[in-house]
């Protein structure tokens, strides 16, 4: 697990839309797998902003989302779908058909689950799984005591998350109970996951997720199992950290590959 610690976060946005962008350079038909909350808005404006300037091109790309809430049509400005495309999708080259997220809407979630489920296999995987935390340590909708080999299905949503996600929801609106999400096995099986947390709200779960033990009480640490990790913090989410000052020295200024350019030719 690499663990970046940036100033601020603006700088970790950056640190993360430069993975993301570094991926799609180098595979530029890669599987990318999507977050979104607010975490993940600036590292869309940013990736947009820098597509604009000089690419790479997402025409050959495909897309997964996590998550979508049970009883929202793609089309409800608080659906995911709609969230992605305000915040990416209609900005960049993306075929549409390219872009993937559970339908919400359909009479039986449970068929829908399993049959986002083999979408994705039918993709062979994914390339890079971008992530988020929730302060009670969940990813996707993968609240506490879920299964850590849990594959995507129908989730309830608990109280603290739904408080959580209120805001996005006027006060006539009922908040959605229920959740379609990858499930923690599911996210494990990407080749690379890339998870950012800025603040200190976040910065207890951070700490559970990278130093605690393993725990279906915080999803978040079967993350501790996968070979391929970076997590992209800023200074207020890793300040409960207890080994902080050696993660600054294996990863200074939060460069992801000290080593290799330590090895270059002066």
């Amino acid at each position: 697990m690499k663990v970046l610690i940036l100033e601020n976060q603006e700088l970790a946005v950056n640190r993360t839309v430069d993975i993301i962008l570094d991926t799609v350079g180098r595979k530029p038909e890669a599987v990318l797998g999507l977050a979104t909350g607010s975490t993940m808005v600036p590292v869309y404006h940013h990736l947009v902003s820098r597509f604009k300037q000089n690419g790479p091109s997402f025409a050959g790309v495909k897309c997964f989302n996590l998550d979508e809430y049970i009883g929202l049509e793609p089309s409800h400005p608080r659906s995911f779908r709609s969230y992605m495309q305000r915040e990416l999708f209609d900005h960049i080259d993306i075929k549409g058909a390219h872009t993937h997220l559970p339908r919400g809407d359909l009479p039986d979630p449970v068929a829908e689950a399993a049959a986002y489920e083999r979408l994705i296999r039918s993709e062979e995987g994914i390339d890079l799984q971008l992530l988020g935390i929730g302060q009670n340590g969940h990813i996707g909708f993968n609240e506490p005591t879920s299964s850590l080999s849990s594959r995507t299905r129908v989730k309830a949503l608990t109280e603290s998350t739904r408080a959580a996600n209120r805001r996005y929801f006027s006060e006539r609106e009922e908040m959605p109970t229920h959740a379609l999400t990858m499930g923690i096995g599911t996210i494990l099986e990407a080749d690379h996951c890339l998870l950012l947390a800025t603040g200190t709200a976040k910065s207890g779960a951070v700490a559970t997720m990278i130093e605690g033990p393993l725990t279906a009480a915080c999803p978040a640490t079967a993350l501790q199992l996968h070979p391929q990790v970076t997590i992209v913090l800023d200074e207020a989410a890793a300040s409960k950290l207890q080994l902080k000052d050696y993660y600054h020295h294996v990863h200074p200024g939060g460069d992801p590959n000290p080593l290799m350019k330590q090895s270059k030719p002066g």
